[in-house]
């Protein structure tokens, strides 16, 4: 499954971007997805996951209450929308399909990754 994702710009504090994660192939929609971002000198940390269905979601304590994952399996696409961003939500963001091997919110878990969007949040 190739992922192509979309949607990573500039913008100012507390405003809000939505991101899109298109998957090629309909396996997609028996995957797990997830969002993870990686700033400048940091290590790559979770964001977001949903399961295949869309029954269950989870967030990284940062982003709670902040941003929601969701998807839509007709278009085998899987979406970030991003509200309340801070400036420390600045990353590279990444969409990724799980390998099915271990917790969600674990980097190890996934074995398919797409090539990253920028998010600037500027003070």
């Amino acid at each position: 499954v190739q992922l192509q994702a979309s949607g990573g710009g500039l913008v100012q504090a507390g405003g809000s971007l939505r991101l899109s994660c298109a998957a090629s192939a309909r396996t997609f929609r028996s995957l797990d997805m997830a969002w993870f971002r990686q700033a400048p000198g940091k290590e790559r940390e979770f964001v977001a996951a949903i399961t295949y269905n869309g029954g269950r979601t989870y967030y990284a304590d940062s982003v709670k209450g902040r941003f929601t994952i969701a998807r839509d399996n007709a278009k085998n696409t899987v979406y970030l929308e991003m509200n309340s961003l801070k400036p420390e939500d600045t990353a590279v963001y990444y969409c990724a399909t799980s390998g099915g091997v271990g917790p969600l919110d674990k980097a190890y878990n996934y074995n398919n990754w797409g090539q990253g969007t920028q998010v600037t949040v500027s003070s």
